[in-house]
């Protein structure tokens, strides 16, 4: 996922305008507009490295003379005091958007780092790691980009991008429905998936054919005979598998060897700790 920077821009704008309200009062009663400044940016803990462009363009938005050198890549793993980037310029520039620009790379790099963590081991046994849609209001397409860096793949971005029929949509519909009939209402190529939470219920829908059968809360051993189910049913396996719901770092290699396609994760934005940076003035 590359990120498109007219739309990190406004998100940059707002947050600029939140941060700053009637301007950075301190930094004007006591700082001299001629005052250059230079310094770096230090990992503090190690990390996959992301945010950092998206902190050069914090810098730019402010004072495009504020010169700023990454010395990392985004999906670079990171040491404990590394510097991260050098920059150089107008000081009054710099403290204004030390925070902001810290802010983002501590809370994007804390996704990507566990979403690595995750992915290396579901990695050795073919499995991808998907993120879901808890993420923050207006962040998600941020938090989202983060996920790919950290060698993870994106869900659904938004409700119009995919059709997902959720435990809650089976309960006002009395659990009847037909792929096929939602396939000719769409109108239009969207892929279409479907939550199960047992077995009986997986065979039903097996025999409808959706794109995805998402197998939620439900055990490893369960798991592993919807994989055998469907490769027998299925042989080319077009039909994806994905569990979903109570799966953390613990037992995450315990589903991964069930044979399930994906494993779709919330908590990789939703309850992350950001990574620990520091703004240094030399």
């Amino acid at each position: 996922m590359k990120l498109d920077r007219s739309r990190v821009t406004r998100i940059i704008k707002a947050s600029l305008k939140e941060d700053l309200g009637k301007g950075d009062i301190t930094t004007l009663a006591v700082i001299p507009k001629i005052r250059s400044a230079r310094g770096t940016i230090i990992a503090r803990e190690e990390c996959v490295m992301c945010g950092i462009q998206i902190a050069e363009w914090v810098f730019g938005a402010i004072d495009m003379n504020v010169r700023f050198k990454p010395q990392v890549s985004d999906g670079d793993r990171v040491s404990k005091g590394q510097e991260v980037a050098l920059f150089e310029g107008p000081a009054r520039a710099i403290l204004t958007g030390e925070r902001l620009s810290l802010n983002y790379i501590s809370f994007l790099s804390g996704i990507s780092t566990e979403v690595r963590r995750y992915a290396d081991i579901a990695g050795k046994y073919g499995v991808r790691i998907l993120d879901t849609r808890k993420t923050l209001p207006l962040l998600r397409y941020l938090e989202k980009y983060a996920v790919t860096v950290g060698g993870g793949y994106n869900h659904r971005m938004d409700l119009g991008e995919l059709v997902m029929v959720k435990d809650n949509h089976l309960e006002l519909c009395g659990k009847q429905i037909s792929v096929n009939d939602i396939r000719r209402k769409i109108g239009r190529p969207l892929r279409v998936e479907v939550e199960v939470d047992n077995l009986p219920d997986f065979e039903r829908m097996l025999g409808q054919r959706p794109d995805i059968i998402m197998l939620d809360n439900m055990f490893p051993d369960e798991i592993s005979k919807a994989v055998s189910l469907r490769n027998k049913a299925v042989p080319d396996k077009s039909i994806v598998l994905e569990a979903s719901g109570g799966i953390t770092l613990h037992n995450l290699e315990t589903y991964a060897r069930t044979g399930v396609d994906t494993i779709s994760i919330g908590a990789l934005t939703d309850s992350v700790r950001g990574i620990d940076f520091s703004l240094d003035i030399v």
